[in-house]
């Protein structure tokens, strides 16, 4: 028992090096300057909304009041069933609605999910040299785009991604979105991400994409990720195997996105992207959860068993007790960093409980259901990704 306890620890106490090495090696945006260069590359902003009544207004306005000398904003209706398009036809005839065209969506192919395929289509509109694919429910400050591409030309990327800050709302916000940044920087080394060519350590957020044309273009755009649901990460991969660079910076100062709108829209968010985001490989699945099982929460059942049985030896009471002190702890460096609710991180034992549910959830809808359904279209898998 005790070289159990001692190797959990151990494994937990990597997990803390491998998150401070990444929040160490996560670069900020460069500063904005007082005025803007007016020799920038032209940037084309692509924005794909279906049903996005609610967020597209705020999304639209912060882009279109960029400062930023020479850019468009292309946002693509696919099809939406709200008052997405309503909303469209407003702000494009507002005061800076000269920047902003409106294209409807084509009919999705099979073989194609949703969203690469509305990314597809924006891109082939698209005249600028830079690309920038950006969600419906992002918000941006004036200055994050020129800084953005300050970034890339620094960094002399191809395609480069930013970790925005995430808007948590409702307590089921709170207790789940914020597991997507605490499996990224606690299981993937990020300077790998920039150092190395293999595919394998790939970090993109869909939120925030920005590519140089002739990047996209190289990898065959969007067609080359169209079956894969988790297209953020595949892009990346698509990048470093033609030999292009990925970059990662924090963009908390810079955008910030709602992903989901309480439980209902989490639920069915995660249960889409889980399997899908561990290639619906079964046994990256196990991985993870066993992962979790052992490093965060077998610990308390070793905690509670032991006071039951009024036991304060080292191997059932005070080994467990360090080990979630260590996880909670891990926990609270990634909420401060990127700006999350930190009495959320008391209960990161419950949000893994339910990242497991989850986890049963989005295999069994991919394995056995119909697949995981978003926004009205259900989406079934091969090995690899989407085909429906």
């Amino acid at each position: 028992m005790m070289i159990y306890q001692l190797f959990i620890l151990g494994s937990l106490l990597v997990f803390l090096g491998i998150v401070i090495k990444n929040l160490a090696d996560l670069p900020e945006l460069p500063p904005a300057g007082a005025e803007v260069d007016a020799c920038q590359p032209t940037l084309s902003i692509l924005v794909p909304a279906r049903n996005e009544e609610l967020n597209i207004p705020d999304c639209v306005s912060s882009l279109l009041g960029q400062r930023y000398p020479d850019f468009e904003v292309i946002v693509l209706d696919d099809h939406s069933t709200d008052g997405t398009l309503r909303e469209l036809r407003r702000l494009a005839s507002s005061p800076l609605g000269d920047r902003l065209r409106i294209i409807e969506g084509q009919p999705l192919p099979a073989g194609w999910h949703g969203k690469a395929w509305a990314c597809q289509q924006l891109a082939e509109s698209a005249l600028g040299e830079l690309l920038l694919f950006t969600d419906a429910d992002t918000k941006h400050r004036p200055d994050g785009l020129y800084r953005a591409v300050e970034a890339m030309r620094r960094s002399r990327a191809d395609m480069l991604s930013l970790t925005p800050a995430q808007e948590l709302v409702t307590f089921w916000e709170k207790l789940i979105v914020p597991l997507v940044y605490h499996i990224l920087f606690s299981y993937l080394p990020l300077a790998m991400v920039w150092k190395s060519r293999f595919p394998a350590f790939c970090y993109a957020i869909g939120q925030f994409i920005l590519f140089r044309r002739e990047a996209y273009l190289r990898i065959g755009g969007h067609q080359s990720v169209c079956n894969n649901l988790v297209e953020d990460v595949w892009l990346c991969k698509e990048v470093k195997r033609a030999g292009g660079k990925v970059v990662v910076f924090d963009g908390t100062d810079a955008v910030s996105c709602r992903m989901y709108r309480g439980a209902e829209e989490v639920w069915k968010g995660f249960s889409k992207n889980l399997y899908a985001g561990l290639g619906n490989r079964f046994p990256g699945l196990m991985a993870l959860l066993t992962l979790v099982v052992l490093l965060y929460l077998a610990p308390y059942g070793f905690m509670v068993s032991a006071i039951v049985q009024n036991d304060r030896s080292i191997d059932l009471f005070w080994l467990p007790a360090l080990q979630i002190i260590l996880a909670l702890f891990i926990r609270m460096l990634i909420a401060v960093k990127f700006r999350q609710s930190s009495g959320m991180v008391l209960l990161h034992s419950l949000s893994q409980v339910i990242l497991l549910l989850i986890a049963f959830n989005s295999f069994r809808l991919t394995a056995f259901g119909k697949g995981p359904e978003w926004k009205g279209r259900n989406y079934s898998f091969s090995r690899r990704g989407a085909s429906g």
